[in-house]
């Protein structure tokens, strides 16, 4: 490994260290091809050996987007809601990545059940009006939470910054609302509170993120960030798809792919791979390859079927690998940078 501060070290991507984030994005990393090594359980750095030029250290998801956003790491895997709470106004967090597939949750205004009367940021505004006092909201998202309050015309808040479990600050009297993550809710539900109709303050899940300037002016980061890019969005494009082999009796592989381009479904990304079967009666059969989402299998083989396919074989896609990520191209464009390589 090399100097952890060192002008010569190897570009760092930082991890979650524990809890369901960390064991999701160890799994990401893996099956995109990328497996975390880790010479010790108990050590906070490790490696990836597809990337010998990568190193990995292991950090609490704060930390995470702190680091980045200093430039002390390259990429980092945390939560969206810490990005943009982290975020300065330099903009040196760039998030590659908004939607990892994991780690889902909501940042929302809060109330207790008891306020019936409150459904909507605008009975909280009324009710601050009617009261003529400063309205005390707990959070562990201040800068996140005032820009909410803000845009609904709410300028009068005391936000109260806290720790731990924040269900019962209203409870205890310690703040008349609160903005947290929700999940699945059971939490509020058994603390009696409710989440505001109009009161969604971020849609987060864990994202790939990193530093704006060491991207500009590192080549190695510029080349690890496509590497990364290009194999993790060609495993989270596969997710969603299948690959479907079939065969269908036809005059030719033109006859059969008209008999499939005039379906909705089966017609594939592209269009089908087509190619000859060597029958033993020497019988025009032909084996068609597509891919299509898992979501419409029952359509596609009832599709094929209504066109005489048989001998229908379903298999897991890995990957998906595109002419060039979008997801690459993109960062090119927010960066104004060209292609080095």
């Amino acid at each position: 490994m090399s100097n952890i501060n060192g002008k010569d070290r190897k570009v760092r991507i930082a991890l979650p260290s524990k809890g369901r984030l960390s064991e999701d994005s160890l799994k990401l990393m893996e099956e995109s091809g990328l497996a975390v090594k880790k010479t010790n359980e108990r050590q906070y750095m490790a490696r990836i050996p597809a990337m010998p030029e990568v190193e990995v250290l292991f950090q609490r998801v704060g930390d995470i987007a702190l680091s980045v956003r200093d430039g002390i790491v390259d990429f980092g895997i945390t939560g969206l809601d810490v990005v943009s709470e982290t975020e300065n106004e330099s903009k040196d967090i760039l998030v590659m990545l908004e939607k990892l597939g994991f780690g889902s949750c909501k940042l929302c205004a809060i109330v207790p059940e008891t306020s019936e009367s409150v459904s909507e940021m605008k009975d909280v505004r009324a009710l601050m009006a009617a009261k003529k006092e400063s309205l005390r909201v707990g959070t562990k998202f201040p800068k996140l939470t005032r820009r909410f309050f803000e845009a609904h015309n709410i300028f009068n808040v005391d936000y109260i910054q806290a720790e731990g479990a924040l269900e019962i600050a209203p409870l205890i009297g310690y703040a008349d609302m609160i903005t947290d993550l929700v999940s699945s809710g059971l939490t509020l539900r058994d603390n009696r509170l409710k989440v505001l109709d109009d009161g969604l303050i971020l849609d987060s899940q864990a994202c790939l993120i990193a530093n704006r300037s060491n991207l500009v002016t590192s080549p190695r980061v510029m080349e690890v960030a496509r590497r990364l890019l290009e194999f993790i969005v060609a495993y989270l494009r596969a997710q969603n798809n299948v690959t479907v082999f079939a065969n269908i009796r036809g005059d030719s592989p033109e006859a059969v792919a008209e008999l499939i381009l005039w379906k909705k479904v089966i017609r594939g990304l592209q269009g089908p791979t087509i190619s000859r079967v060597i029958t033993h009666q020497g019988e025009n059969w032909f084996a068609v390859n597509l891919v299509i989402q898992k979501s419409q299998l029952a359509d596609a083989i009832n599709e094929l079927r209504s066109i005489g396919g048989s001998g229908v074989v379903v298999t897991p896609v890995n990957f998906i690998f595109e002419e060039e990520p979008e997801a690459y191209t993109r960062l090119l464009a927010e960066l104004k940078v060209d292609d080095a390589r």
